[in-house]
């Protein structure tokens, strides 16, 4: 673009791009509003159940920054702790249509973020009957105390750690196994106020148990290597044995290692390793098994599975913004421009949303990102034609679309603008696109 139009106006132009961005920035409340009034009119969406959860976006740049800025270091979803990062917080509806997201310092912590996002929905768009799903981690006990103690009081479904069936194990004992799907089976059990749903999937605990096996195998199998590796010292074995824990995962942690002392070798006298019975015998006991909290007592069981089940959408939503839509890494410096590029990344899943619901209604079995692959070969082109007065005649056009094109935007009922009328340049205006 430099080379065509000057490098003052290429960098006139970028700024022209980043002003519009700053203002839309500033309005973005007013946009979200006019987003969920569309998404009403056109596919009927209702807000009555919400998505929270959060992921984190990393930079190629380098620190340090200034103390106000977001990036920061912490826990990276992306495996990338060498980099700093921003935290994002998004709600979306089971659809996947967004209704607000924010953008967070990179080490804000889940449990802290939640009252806000409480306050923020209710300010924009009013107090309603919603359920706000939820992963564990993310409210605290005074944040779910306040939304049952609300006027009107604050429907949520949440997963809780399986930490605390310790304490409802002898309750639970006692209560009949419900079917509420095929392959699906609870227990209920209620508690002052709120329901806790243990529930068990079948088909999840061979799954999970076969993953473990694997796993085991496998960190054995290496354990078995490094003892038979001949001259191995022990701090060899301590950076190999990194590498074997970070690969195994929690599997690691389900066998116990006797490591060799500072100066003993590595044999299998120093060196020997077993699985601990007692914990494996809890890991079983908690495969395929989930445990929910919610203040829905009057709902069916399977209703709240199903709620709770939704809460991949939002997880889907991530991945396409951090995969088709290119939120990471980010590259900007200036923290204007970072969330510059976060909210045209959210534009931008806005419009994938809305393109993937109108292909479910005109054009099943197509995904947006099938659909932007065949009409991406519809090229803008600009035909330059000296005169004979040293002017140019340019014809700014777009290739004819091809026969499956045609069908394709009569399923969608779309239409190709018209082709520009041509325009000729001033004397001198422009240098010879050659």
């Amino acid at each position: 673009m430099g080379d065509l139009l000057g490098e003052d106006d290429a960098l006139s132009a970028k700024d022209t791009l980043y002003r519009v961005l700053d203002l839309l920035l500033a309005h973005k409340q007013t946009l979200f509003d006019h987003l969920t009034q569309r998404w009403r009119d056109l596919f009927g969406v209702k807000f009555e159940v919400l998505l929270y959860d959060l992921t984190s976006t990393y930079f190629e740049s380098d620190p340090p920054f200034p103390e106000e800025d977001k990036r920061r270091f912490a826990y990276s979803r992306d495996k990338r702790s060498d980099c700093v990062q921003v935290v994002i917080a998004l709600i979306v509806t089971p659809e996947g249509f967004p209704l607000a997201y924010e953008v967070l310092p990179g080490n804000t912590t889940d449990k802290t973020t939640l009252r806000g996002f409480l306050q923020k929905i209710a300010d924009q768009y009013g107090k309603a009957d919603r359920i706000w799903v939820m992963d564990r981690g993310i409210p605290t006990e005074e944040v779910l105390a306040e939304m049952r103690e609300s006027d009107p009081p604050i429907a949520y479904l949440v997963g809780t750690p399986k930490g605390r069936l310790s304490k409802l194990e002898g309750e639970l004992a006692s209560k009949p196994w419900q079917q509420v799907r095929d392959g699906i089976d609870v227990k209920l059990c209620p508690q002052e106020g709120e329901l806790y749903v243990f529930a068990q999937s079948r088909d999840r605990i061979g799954k999970e148990r076969s993953m473990r096996r694997r796993a085991l195998r496998k960190l054995l199998k290496r354990l078995l290597q490094l003892r038979a590796m001949p001259n191995l010292k022990r701090d060899q074995l301590l950076l190999k044995l990194g590498a074997a824990k970070a690969e195994a995962g929690r599997a690691y942690r389900l066998v116990d290692i006797h490591l060799p002392g500072p100066r003993q070798p590595v044999n299998e006298e120093t060196f020997h390793f077993k699985i601990n019975r007692d914990k494996l015998r809890k890991a079983r006991r908690a495969e395929g098994r989930y445990l929910l909290r919610s203040n829905l007592c009057g709902d069916s069981p399977a209703k709240l599975w199903e709620l709770y089940m939704q809460l991949c959408h939002v997880e889907e939503a991530f991945k396409n913004l951090k995969g088709d839509l290119g939120l990471r890494p980010i590259y900007h410096q200036c923290e204007a421009r970072i969330e510059a590029h976060i909210f045209v990344a959210f534009l931008a899943y806005c419009v994938q949303v809305t393109q993937r619901h109108r292909l479910q209604r005109h054009a099943p079995g197509l995904t947006p990102r099938a659909v932007i692959e065949k009409l991406s070969s519809i090229q803008m082109l600009d035909a330059w034609f000296p005169t004979t007065d040293g002017r140019w005649l340019i014809f700014a056009r777009y290739t004819q679309p091809e026969k499956d094109h045609r069908l394709l935007l009569a399923q969608l009922n779309l239409e190709l603008p018209p082709q520009r009328p041509p325009r000729i340049t001033a004397k001198g205006e422009i240098a010879n696109p050659a």
